[in-house]
């Protein structure tokens, strides 16, 4: 267990020097005081109620001071998640996936080497590239299919999305209490 510390904050000049697509007046409202990750991802009041979830993963992954520890076993649950999700639709991802999210927890607890996690993403990404190949022969039927259903499947793909994005900012704050000792 990493060594408890506490949480960076993000001031509205450090948000307005990243150069992201929010104006420098939108983000001084937003930052109106200094904000740690778990503002980031939990503030809803004011103008923090309509921020995205992915603005919000997106500032606290790259500008949250959180531990490369903390990033890579987020990266890791997310991708164990879409790998039961494939799973559960009836289509079994390739070992390799499965073995490189194992090599990934790993080397994020220290348990394994910089050359196995490198080997276990290039036999994910080979897993991947046959994956496309075979969705890829599939598409051209599949294409015609998809267009007769399109807004049935909108709707229910973005109401998944919305839940998957909300699933990851509770999780990923549960995670930075737990490293960081927040109650």
């Amino acid at each position: 267990m990493p060594e408890m510390t506490t949480l960076k904050t993000i001031t509205a000049d450090e948000a307005c020097s990243w150069g992201c697509c929010y104006s420098d007046d939108h983000l001084r409202k937003l930052y109106d005081r200094p904000c740690s990750a778990l503002d980031v991802l939990e503030r809803t009041d004011g103008p923090w109620a309509v921020v995205p979830p992915e603005d919000r993963l997106w500032t606290v992954a790259y500008y949250g001071g959180l531990s490369d520890r903390l990033i890579r076993l987020f990266a890791v649950w997310c991708a164990r998640r879409a790998l039961e999700r494939e799973r559960a639709a009836g289509r079994e991802p390739d070992p390799r996936s499965w073995s490189a999210v194992e090599v990934a927890e790993r080397f994020a607890n220290g348990n394994a080497t910089a050359e196995e996690l490198d080997a276990a993403r290039a036999a994910a990404w080979a897993a991947a590239w046959a994956a496309a190949r075979d969705a890829a022969r599939a598409a051209a039927w599949a294409a015609a299919w998809a267009a007769a259903r399109a807004a049935a499947w909108d709707a229910a793909r973005d109401a998944a999305r919305a839940a998957a994005w909300d699933a990851q900012l509770r999780h990923l704050a549960k995670m930075i209490r737990e490293e960081y000792g927040h109650a």
